[in-house]
């Protein structure tokens, strides 16, 4: 019996992400009892048997939900009954100050699959993130103007971490779970309309899919592939280009860079380098804006200097030639996570 295009799809995309483990190895999957996390783990148990590697199962408890405790060991019940070789959960805190719920989840979350990894020793995290997650990740970053960055949507790897799924649809994920019998759990969360991003899945890509005919999902998706490869091009560029002028910086300072080095790069490489080094020199980078890359551009372009105040109590200055980065350590003072230069706010 030929198998199901929606098993194979999953299964082929897992089998891509294993090829580079060997026999012994260990690989964690996360997952949340949901259809695309359980056919991720269903279809890693399949190829891991083939590759003799180990299956760890892994659910992370938000606490967001009422019951979600009770979830979280149902989940475990049935990723043992799935046939891992162990089994783990965790419960995360999350505090949304700052950065709002879904952001502090996900940072809680991948802090700790990171010492669930550890503890393993897993050669890789597989994460269950699909095509469609894509396409609502690359309008999200357009509706924000967030720049290439954003438009290049999720990454298919980085550190440990893969997603095997990015090339599959949800639809397959839910189709695959019933074609194996694996009974999957609706999150609540994902149909609350409170959620920007669950208001682009029911309202925003069911018009354009209307509108413009159907694939704007996988087009999306295609479009971040592409974007990926310019900025992951530019970022290489970057890389050299800081570690050229870190050289060449003041080493009396935190971190310094010297502004004609600065001004002889290409905008795009220049705003990588001033980046890369507000957050090497203590800047939060979950809240390292635009506006913010931008006033150091100008810090290092415009004819008169100032400051630039960072998140993370930092400051960049221009000075002695240089664009320097300084520790403020006062709260509610310089360094507050405003970007402005001292008496010209237009730079910002």
């Amino acid at each position: 019996m030929a198998l199901h295009p929606s098993l194979a799809a999953v299964r082929r995309g897992v089998r891509r992400s294993l090829e580079e483990l060997g026999a012994g190895e260990t690989v964690l999957v996360a997952c949340s009892g949901g259809p695309d996390s359980l056919a991720l783990l269903s279809a890693t148990l399949f190829e891991a048997r083939k590759r003799r590697v180990r299956v760890v199962g892994a659910t992370v408890d938000h606490g967001l939900q009422e019951g979600s405790a009770a979830h979280a060991d149902a989940v475990v019940v049935q990723m043992a009954g799935l046939g891992v070789d162990e089994t783990a959960a965790a419960r995360v805190q999350v505090d949304p100050a700052g950065i709002g719920p879904e952001a502090a989840a996900r940072r809680a979350r991948y802090a700790v699959l990171e010492q669930m990894r550890e503890h393993f020793g897993a050669a890789l995290v597989l994460l269950g993130h699909t095509r469609d997650d894509q396409a609502e990740t690359v309008l999200l970053g357009l509706t924000r103007g967030s720049g290439a960055r954003s438009l290049a949507g999720m990454r298919r790897g980085f550190d440990h971490y893969r997603r095997p799924l990015l090339d599959v649809a949800r639809d397959d994920t839910v189709t695959a779970c019933h074609v194996e019998g694996i009974r999957f759990w609706d999150d609540p969360h994902n149909s609350d309309p409170g959620y920007t991003r669950v208001r682009v899945r029911q309202r925003v890509l069911p018009v354009l899919e209307e509108e413009l005919g159907p694939g704007v999902a996988a087009t999306l998706a295609r479009t971040a592939d592409q974007v990926r490869d310019d900025v992951e091009a530019l970022d290489a560029l970057a890389d050299a280009a800081f570690a050229r002028l870190r050289e060449a910086g003041d080493e009396a300072d935190e971190l310094a860079l010297p502004v004609p080095g600065l001004r002889a790069e290409h905008r795009a490489v220049a705003t990588r380098v001033l980046r890369r080094a507000a957050v090497e020199a203590g800047a939060i980078d979950g809240e390292l804006f635009h506006v913010h890359v931008t006033a150091l551009l100008d810090l290092a372009t415009a004819a008169i200097s100032g400051e630039v105040q960072l998140p993370g109590h930092l400051s960049a200055v221009r000075a002695g030639g240089a664009v320097r980065f300084r520790r403020t350590g006062v709260v509610g003072g310089p360094g507050d996570g405003t970007a402005g230069r001292s008496g010209d706010d237009a730079g910002t």
